[in-house]
């Protein structure tokens, strides 16, 4: 299944956060927040868009719209809830 954002939309992939602390401590799934960095998978076709495909963004905690592609979780949002691209 192939998703296409429409007008000033993105679907964003979320990345998952390290399942245990520093000091080596694991963090069961009840304890974790929602992911709120993600890697874009798609753009829609506005006028506005500032971000690509392939960028890691950092957004908003409770924006978008969680879908399920295949087993995976990703989100659709406005890049109104896009809050910085993130560099490494």
């Amino acid at each position: 299944m192939q998703v296409k954002p429409l007008g000033d939309r993105v679907l964003v992939k979320l990345v998952e956060e390290q399942e245990r602390t520093q000091s080596g401590i694991y963090i069961p799934d009840t304890a974790k927040d929602k992911p709120q960095t993600g890697l874009i998978v798609a753009v829609g076709d506005g006028e506005e868009i500032k971000v690509k495909e392939g960028q890691r963004v950092l957004f908003a905690k409770f924006a978008g719209t969680e879908i399920k592609i295949g087993t995976e979780e990703h989100l659709i949002l406005s890049t109104d809830d896009i809050l910085a691209v993130v560099e490494d």
